[in-house]
């Protein structure tokens, strides 16, 4: 049966001024990886290479945070290029931390060598991938001397790995912040820090999308939109204009499951393509990044939180309208956002949610409440969750090179 869920409004409802420029412009076509190359960007260059024999040996250790989006990124074309803007928090006590080592490739031709460990044991889809990447940056010119050397990486989290926190954002911006350091140690390049940590964006983009924004503290905005100096190509920060009562918020994790989803992002990511709503999608996010500007100058905590929970929604209502559709939230996610509404009307307190693509729930509130949340929290909340399971994190400081 065919529902009816809608009638004339008096007058049409109000649109991004720029949106149907930006969204009716044809996209770039989707290039493939080998293509890439002769794509103008200034994070290229085929000269990066040791012209003399090699015999540098060197490492680098990073540990880099993943990051929670307010604004969701959920749809793209060409290589890692979002179909709408995006903005998140960048976390703090969930994180990479990764020691790279390399040496004097034995034979160049071979390809890439890599010695990959992951929480201290061989992973190899998690060495594939990454040895991949790897020689994708050297094939496109972004890190060409990659294939003059030989690779150890014991790369190790500080959350379990299915708890609802992106993975993929630490782990590939910690390893494009080793790579950069790998190339200011052996070039004497990006030795300026904002260009060192736009490449840093750049090359982590091209790992994992979200990964772009991780490289920055605070908070963090990427792709094209009314912001100043924003980019397909990498993030850029935010930490510097934003009130100061939005350094100071907790991101508690409730875990309702510690599976691992069904639909990975990067399927979601192509659902996308048919969806019958993704239109009204993107027009939704423009709106709610523009919005959001004034919002985050202005301290506007309220405002915030509800942009933040309609975003969290609105990603699982484009899963579920996706052909095939598919569910990610779980009853207890459901009764959870019951509990979190109803707590918050009844205590006038600043506790929002968001989700990203699973069933754990995100909790966003001010360090000023967070004596009576957390109360809230171990007393209604946990019961919901697998093992009484949550994370406690809050908004970071970024990156930190330990050597």
């Amino acid at each position: 049966m065919f529902k009816y869920w809608a009638k004339y409004s008096i007058s049409p409802p109000p649109f991004f001024p720029n949106f149907a420029k930006i969204v009716n412009t044809p996209p770039r076509p989707a290039f493939s990886s080998r293509q890439l190359l002769y794509m103008p960007s200034t994070f290229q260059n085929p000269a990066l290479r040791l012209s003399s024999e090699v015999n540098q040996t060197g490492q680098s250790h990073w540990q880099s945070p993943s990051n929670i989006a307010i604004v969701k990124y959920w749809g793209k074309f060409g290589i890692q290029e979002p179909r709408n803007p995006s903005i998140s928090f960048t976390l703090s006590a969930a994180y990479t931390d990764m020691e790279f080592h390399y040496a004097p490739a034995e034979n160049e031709t071979e390809g890439i060598v890599l010695d990959f460990r992951f929480e201290g044991q061989s992973n190899l889809a998690f060495a594939q991938k990454i040895q991949r990447f790897l020689e994708s940056l050297v094939r496109d010119g972004v890190f060409p001397f990659l294939s003059q050397f030989q690779f150890r990486i014991d790369s190790h989290n500080s959350f379990p790995h299915s708890a609802g926190i992106a993975s993929s954002a630490s782990s590939m911006s910690t390893l494009a912040l080793c790579l950069c350091s790998m190339e200011r140690d052996l070039f004497g390049t990006l030795a300026d820090e904002k260009e060192f940590l736009q490449k840093a964006s750049y090359v982590a983009r091209l790992g994992s999308g979200s990964a772009c924004r991780s490289v920055y503290p605070l908070m963090a905005w990427w792709g094209d939109g009314s912001l100043e100096e924003s980019t397909n190509e990498y993030a850029v920060p935010c930490g510097d204009w934003i009130h100061p009562v939005f350094h100071t918020f907790h991101d508690d994790i409730l875990i309702v499951s510690k599976g691992e989803k069904k639909v990975s992002s990067r399927a979601g990511h192509g659902l996308m393509e048919g969806n019958p709503y993704a239109h009204a999608r993107y027009e939704q996010a423009y709106l709610h990044m523009r919005q959001l500007q004034d919002v985050l100058r202005g301290g506007d905590v309220e405002t915030f939180g509800q942009v933040a929970e309609l975003e969290a929604l609105t990603l699982h209502a484009l899963m579920m309208s996706s052909q095939p559709p598919y569910v990610l939230m779980q009853p207890n996610s459901l009764a959870l956002i019951s509990k979190v509404r109803d707590f918050r009307e009844e205590s006038g307190l600043p506790l929002y949610f968001t989700l990203d693509a699973g069933p754990n729930l995100h909790l966003l509130y001010p360090a000023e409440s967070a004596v009576p949340i957390k109360a809230f929290i171990q007393a209604e909340l946990l019961p919901f969750c697998e093992e009484r399971k949550c994370i406690e994190d809050r908004v970071g400081n970024g990156p930190l090179r330990l050597g």
